[in-house]
């Protein structure tokens, strides 16, 4: 089944947002930023739709060298975690990024150091969580598959179309996912438009979800788009 990130609806009220995309799928993704910024799970516990959540990343930094923010951003993502533990939700985490160029050797030990902690908070919640690829944003890590590395035994969240983005899809569907993203674009920006309006052939993508036996996430900016990727995605399941 294919499942919608609540992107697509991310200016409506979650209880508005949940109720529109549950009339199409019942997997979905909660951006879990701005208005869909979940406090608790209440707003999720009335459905009874199979759920993930994608964690704060706005304001956080798992790389960070200031070691207060880097605390606080490991912080909220177990808090994230403790919400996603009551509807058995996978959570899908960023890797941060480094402030200067210089620093991204320290930034990286510095995101091995959160990712071992937020292991041990999974562990401990129950529930599984993975890393995503960052699209074409300087300073940012996880761009490419070389970098896979750095995530060590956590899960990996391919998101299709930064890795587009970043002209190194097909060597990141060589690598096995716990997690998948489908967006498109032209390559030039990230523009989270519908299947179809920009340039990734998904033909290998949807076979590499099939055979993953994941239920992958539409994460598009609009609603129409998301209804018109899961029509084009459904004639390719």
């Amino acid at each position: 089944m294919l499942g919608i990130s609540t992107l697509c609806l991310h200016h409506e009220p979650l209880p508005v947002a949940l109720d529109r995309i549950a009339e199409l799928t019942g997997v979905i993704e909660v951006m879990d930023e701005g208005r869909h910024f979940l406090k608790s799970a209440e707003p999720l516990l009335s459905h009874s739709c199979t759920f993930s959540i994608h964690a704060p990343c706005r304001g956080t930094n798992l790389a960070s060298l200031l070691e207060p923010i880097r605390r606080a951003s490991v912080e909220v993502m177990a808090e994230c975690f403790a919400v996603a533990a009551e509807v058995d939700a996978h959570v899908v985490v960023h890797p941060g990024y480094f402030a200067w160029p210089d620093e991204r050797r320290e930034a990286a030990d510095q995101l091995v150091r959160s990712l071992g902690e937020l292991l041990a908070a999974a562990r401990n919640y129950g529930v599984a969580f993975s890393v995503e690829n960052m699209g074409d944003w300087e300073y940012f890590f996880l761009k490419t598959p070389a970098e896979l590395s750095l995530i060590g035994d956590c899960g990996f969240t391919l998101d299709v179309g930064h890795a587009h983005q970043n002209h190194c899809l097909a060597g990141f569907l060589e690598r096995p996912a716990q997690h998948y993203h489908l967006h498109d674009n032209d390559s030039t920006a990230d523009a989270h438009l519908a299947v179809g309006k920009g340039t990734i052939d998904f033909l290998p993508v949807m076979a590499a979800v099939q055979r993953s036996g994941v239920p992958p996430i539409i994460e598009v900016a609009d609603f129409d788009d998301a209804v018109t990727s899961l029509r084009v995605l459904g004639k390719m399941s």
